[in-house]
């Protein structure tokens, strides 16, 4: 939303030789693209809120097409080595595990972070119901919690797929 004001801010950090990230809800892919095509940025965290069909129903809002955009402009950017660090975020909360698999799907071979969403309405998931989730899965995900922290989970399938290798 403030392009400008993000590339000053990482210009000066990379002068200062750090690195630096952004985690976002992908609705403004011209600013990941200026700051990919900079080479300001090394790490985006692409938060996923909801499968396509749901998406501007969720948000209040057209956000679908700039969300996509920003999704494979980021997997093209970290396939081709432009974006070192990509990771897509699913904020899970109980009830929609169902938009897991289509969500994984749309995000293809990067890292998947399952994040407990945390609403007063409801419990949140626990980690044990998000490493039931993630099993569901043949790969790899993060998961992160209020109380476990992040911890990278491998379902059984995901270890088995990978001795067939």
């Amino acid at each position: 939303m403030q392009k400008d004001a993000l590339t000053t801010l990482a210009r000066a950090a990379k002068k200062m030789g750090l690195a630096t990230g952004v985690q976002t809800n992908g609705v403004y892919p011209g600013t990941l693209a200026a700051l990919i095509d900079a080479k300001l940025i090394d790490r985006v965290a692409l938060d996923v809120k909801a499968r396509w069909a749901r998406y501007n129903n969720l948000l209040g809002g057209n956000y679908v097409t700039n969300v996509q955009r920003s999704l494979d402009l980021c997997k093209q950017a970290h396939a081709s080595g432009a974006l070192p660090e990509f990771e897509v975020v699913i904020t899970l909360f109980r009830g929609y595990d169902d938009e897991v698999p289509v969500i994984a799907s749309e995000a293809g071979n990067v890292d998947i972070v399952l994040q407990q969403g945390v609403t007063q309405q409801v419990p949140p998931l626990s980690e044990q119901e998000l490493k039931d989730i993630a099993g569901n899965l043949c790969r790899s995900m993060k998961i992160r919690t209020r109380e476990g922290g992040e911890i990278v989970y491998e379902s059984d399938r995901s270890r088995r797929a990978a001795r067939k290798r």
